[in-house]
């Protein structure tokens, strides 16, 4: 495989130095390392600027609703455990208004890979403040400031027993492809949070205020990701160092194999019948 099998013809519709444009390349360089297919793969989003991302890679697309990629990509996976199914969202989008479903995925461990654009804002909708805004940034609508206190996804998904949490950054293209892959290639369900500078609507967690940060967490040799406690603490670090790379990883069962999926055929395989339905549905006539 090569990159320009997954090159799309659709026109791209992010604002120029948008960080997004690194995850795309990321995601390109992941498949083609996968080697695997167009056919093979689809990519599932909701709505949002990172929801944008499938129209521009040459394999099977899925947009859904705001916030309700999870259940579509479980779905496809459950049906077809042969494709490679990765979700491509925001930090609204998943976080926000699909928020219940990310939990109860992570509680299922369906075999699919998340990858979530944290701009920490909203860009389709212009700028209001998303789930993980730092508090006191001033939006148009945050007027005098946030006042909430953000989400932490990676230390959440940890504490609901995420089988593989990872965090990457958009500038790091060759990182953010290995930790793609590695996602892939774990066995459940994988959440990887992307830092991903929105230069139109966020000017405080810019290219440079992320790069005088981010330092990469598995250069470490002592660093174990399998140690739960140590790895919520380095999930939990955030301010003048921010850890990169796989934060946690454990070997669980997965969905399918829980409920013996794996030993049957997929259900793209089984024979559909013609059936009848005429005398059901007089059933409810009156």
């Amino acid at each position: 495989m090569d990159v320009k099998d997954f090159k799309s013809n659709d026109e791209i519709a992010w604002c120029p130095g948008c960080g997004n444009f690194g995850i795309l390349n990321a995601v390109k360089k992941t498949l083609v390392r996968l080697g695997k297919p167009p056919k093979d793969i689809l990519l599932v989003s909701g709505i949002g600027q990172a929801a944008k991302l499938p129209h521009y890679v040459r394999c099977n697309c899925f947009n859904g609703l705001h916030g309700r990629a999870l259940p579509v990509a479980a779905a496809a996976k459950i049906a077809n455990r042969n494709l490679t199914v990765l979700v491509t969202t925001g930090d609204g989008d998943c976080y926000g208004e699909g928020g219940n479903h990310l939990i109860h995925n992570i509680r299922r461990n369906t075999d699919i890979t998340v990858i979530v654009h944290d701009n920490q804002i909203y860009g389709l909708t212009k700028g209001q403040a998303s789930p993980t805004t730092d508090p006191g940034y001033v939006t148009k609508i945050q007027m005098e400031g946030v006042i909430l206190d953000p989400l932490h996804p990676l230390e959440m998904a940890i504490a609901l027993g995420a089988g593989f949490v990872a965090r990457g950054y958009s500038l790091d293209i060759e990182h953010l492809s290995w930790l793609i892959l590695e996602g892939i290639k774990h066995k459940g369900f994988s959440l990887i949070d992307v830092l991903q500078p929105c230069v139109s609507f966020n000017k405080k967690n810019t290219y440079e205020w992320y790069t005088r940060r981010v330092y990469k967490i598995n250069d470490d040799s002592s660093y174990n990701p399998e140690d739960k406690i140590a790895a919520y603490k380095n999930a939990h670090e955030w301010g003048e160092r921010i850890p990169i790379g796989i934060i946690y990883r454990a070997e669980k069962e997965t969905y399918e194999e829980k409920k013996g999926l794996t030993q049957m055929p997929p259900l793209v395989e089984e024979q559909i019948e013609d059936i009848d339905i005429k005398g059901i549905l007089n059933e409810f006539a009156y």
